[in-house]
């Protein structure tokens, strides 16, 4: 597995690389915002370790142009920010999954590595095409296309699709969505799995149908039914 580590704090970012490097996994380290996104283009590491602020510049302003250079990274952002609306704010900006700090070195391991077996999990499944109404969904290639015209997704929108999509018809609650696709056991954040479904819908629903794909099951969670026609 390669990470790329970006934190202005420089004894913070040794510190992670020490430690994730003691455990096999190959890092790379920056500590200039600016410069985050050429090393992921360079590197397409799987994981980015993204710190939220670097001294006054907020980090969710480049991630986007970051996961533009190295679409296939997955982002675990580190914030000093604990307000459930600073956390909503990462994972609208396309981070996968955040760390409040100050955080223990255990849990950013099992992180990081949850985030990576998510990228390895799909490949065992290469070549597998879901169809359902007018999505298309090409597990080896991770294409969506509906109608003909291919649908930009993240990684983690693209695993939450499969996973409904893999269920058509069946009512999931939001706690089996969260561990399969977040791979968390416990202490959810609870209103990931909704932040994730609307990104969801704005893509899949435009321009907006009658009924969306992705229902809301009320008091449960939600349910993939194909819309046709």
């Amino acid at each position: 597995m390669r990470v790329l580590i970006a934190d202005d704090e420089r004894s913070l970012l040794n510190f992670i690389a020490r430690g994730l490097g003691a455990e096999g996994i190959e890092c790379t380290t920056v500590n200039q915002l600016h410069e985050v996104s050429m090393q992921a283009y360079q590197q397409q590491p799987d994981v980015i370790v993204l710190d939220r602020m670097f001294a006054d510049e907020d980090s969710l302003l480049e991630l986007p142009a970051i996961l533009k250079r190295s679409p296939k990274s997955r982002v675990l952002l580190l914030t000093a920010l604990d307000d459930v609306a600073d956390r909503v704010a990462g994972l609208r900006a396309g981070a996968d999954d955040y760390l409040c700090k100050p955080f223990d070195f255990d849990e950013l391991l099992a992180r990081v590595q949850a985030l990576g077996r998510r990228l390895d999990a799909p490949a065992q499944e290469s070549g597998d095409i879901i169809q359902q109404g007018s999505i298309t969904l090409d597990i080896g290639s991770r294409l969506v296309v509906r109608d003909g015209e291919e649908i930009s997704l993240t990684s983690l929108e693209f695993d939450l699709l499969m996973f409904l999509m893999q269920n058509h018809g069946k009512a999931l609650s939001r706690e089996r969505i969260l561990n399969k696709v977040w791979g968390h056991q416990s202490e959810p954040l609870t209103n990931i799995v909704d932040v994730y479904v609307s990104r969801l819908r704005q893509k899949l629903d435009s321009p907006p149908p009658a009924e969306s794909m992705i229902q809301t099951v009320r008091g449960l969670g939600y349910r993939f039914r194909a819309l046709h026609g």
